[in-house]
């Protein structure tokens, strides 16, 4: 397994993947994929033999991004990486990919001196994402209450 920067060649395949992980990665369309994509600081995919099988977007700070999850942190931190996604093709999880991938964001996070800010759906719930976030150390900061759903944030310092 190969990991690698994403370009919008990767657009397709991450847009499937993303789609495989509903409702937990969040419904988007291919193009606020490549939005998300001209937006981020890091995005990184896991490839085996060129095939895409996860991805990771993440955003700094103060970009124009509409999301009212990442807005939270920007009123909340003045610095921080922004994990807006990840996820993983239904036949490759429970393989340790999402743990790879989510090492090269400590690393990112450790080597740019900024926290991990992500959220998390706590209704409906999604206990899995739930238990990967805290086995990579994150800690609860606060709950935001959407129309249809609440999601927990989630913060892991450097």
């Amino acid at each position: 397994m190969d990991i690698i920067a994403l370009s919008t060649s990767d657009v397709d395949a991450m847009w499937t993947i993303n789609e495989q992980g509903l409702p937990g990665t969040g419904k988007v369309s291919k193009e606020e994929i490549r939005q998300l994509l001209e937006f981020s600081s890091l995005s990184i995919g896991a490839y085996d033999q060129g095939k895409l099988l996860g991805f990771v977007i993440c955003l700094p700070p103060k970009t124009a991004y509409e999301s009212l999850n990442y807005a939270w942190f920007n009123e909340h931190y003045s610095s921080f990486v922004y994990v807006d996604r990840i996820a993983v093709s239904e036949e490759h999880r429970n393989k340790g990919m999402g743990s790879a991938l989510y090492n090269h964001v400590v690393s990112y996070s450790e080597q740019h001196r900024v926290p991990i800010a992500a959220e998390v759906n706590r209704e409906p719930l999604n206990p899995g994402s739930m238990r990967f976030h805290q086995r990579f150390g994150f800690e609860e900061v606060g709950v935001l209450q959407h129309a249809e759903k609440s999601v927990t944030m989630f913060l892991r310092k450097t």
